[in-house]
């Protein structure tokens, strides 16, 4: 926006043709009616102001500040201009009003843990639009929701869903519940928008009150991973001992399992060569030597062998077969090499490995 200058003044907000005398003379304004100036020149040239984001009691003393005001001459355009921009000039550093302000600038700075409580014992509401909040959070979550709130409540936030994940949600949560959920989204057409922003604050706040998590990996996962990394007789102690004490964990650590034995299963063969770049060709001789003596991981042999060139599978069986036997404790230690070279892979991108879930749909 140009400042005004003696060769280049602003003109008036509202052309007065043949004001009189009277309305040309500067009228002394306070300090909300030069906000309202200044907004209302904003606005005149174009620019993009988020009024939206103060808070309600000031969105509407500016509106109604601006309902009052009524026309502006020049010369009090002129010094409204000129002592906002003197304002704007003497300001070194500005820092929010209150603790949620505070807290949004120092979002991701602070533990959750920190911000959390703060916001408990404040009672600050999460500041910004709810709903990006509830957007963000995982379907599973969402699921939980939406079978411990009222249908009306689950139909709301289904509206406000993007339509790919509303969609997931109803695949997580039980039919009959779905349907009704799905039926009562025809009764949302007269929900009022303030309905709608205290039911996102409601649900937001669900969300946010649980505890922070020391851990981003479930459990099961965890242990899923440790065992990826153990000897095959270790692992195998370690899930009778689940099976015993609870199956249904133990189950869902065998979900989070990937070993050796799983490669033809989770690795494409396209991807294979990739990996068996990343392992010493001696390391990877004294696995598959190791490999193709048991029953559970020699196919994980023929599926590496088949997957790479004649040339190369030629002379690997002709390394393994002049390796011989392998001490045990080799052998796994190859096979743990292998398996994080997989995961390496995966976590910088560079392969992707096939789900579970994938096969099951597949079959």
């Amino acid at each position: 926006m140009t400042l005004p200058t003696r060769s280049n003044p602003l003109p008036a907000l509202s052309g007065p043709g043949d004001m009189s005398p009277a309305l040309r003379r500067p009228q002394p304004l306070g300090r909300r009616a030069k906000a309202a100036v200044i907004v209302r020149l904003l606005l005149s040239e174009g620019a993009d102001i988020p009024i939206e984001d103060l808070p309600e009691d000031l969105q509407a003393a500016l509106t109604a500040q601006m309902g009052r005001m009524g026309l502006v001459d020049r010369d009090t355009l002129q010094q409204v201009v000129a002592e906002f921009a003197d304002e704007l000039d003497a300001v070194g550093l500005s820092f929010p009003r209150g603790l949620a302000g505070a807290l949004s600038i120092l979002d991701g700075r602070i533990s959750a843990q920190t911000a959390a409580r703060l916001r408990r014992e404040a009672g600050v509401r999460q500041a910004g639009d709810p709903w990006i909040r509830i957007r963000d959070a995982s379907v599973e979550d969402l699921a939980r929701l939406a079978q411990s709130e009222s249908i009306e409540i689950a139909a709301v936030m289904l509206s406000k869903l993007e339509t790919g994940k509303a969609a997931e949600l109803l695949g997580k949560i039980p039919g009959p519940l779905a349907r009704r959920i799905t039926y009562a989204v025809s009764l949302t057409g007269n929900v009022a928008p303030d309905a709608v922003d205290r039911i996102g604050l409601s649900l937001a706040a669900r969300l946010d009150a649980k505890p922070p998590r020391a851990f981003e990996a479930d459990p099961s996962e965890r242990v899923g991973e440790i065992l990826n990394f153990s000897a095959a007789l270790t692992r195998d102690d370690v899930l009778t001992g689940l099976d015993e004490t609870d199956a249904d964990f133990a189950g869902e650590v065998r979900k989070s399992l990937f070993t050796f034995a799983h490669i033809p299963t989770r690795v494409a063969a396209r991807d294979l060569p990739r990996v068996l770049r990343e392992v010493q060709q001696p390391v990877l001789v004294t696995a598959l030597a190791h490999a193709k003596t048991s029953p559970e991981t020699a196919p994980t042999v023929d599926f590496v062998l088949a997957s790479i060139s004649s040339r190369l599978s030629d002379n690997l069986r002709e390394e393994i077969g002049d390796r011989g036997k392998v001490r045990p404790a080799d052998g796994e230690e190859a096979l743990i090499q292998i398996v994080a070279a997989v995961r390496r892979l995966e976590q910088a991108g560079e392969i992707r490995l096939i789900r579970p879930e994938d096969v099951a749909e597949d079959g």
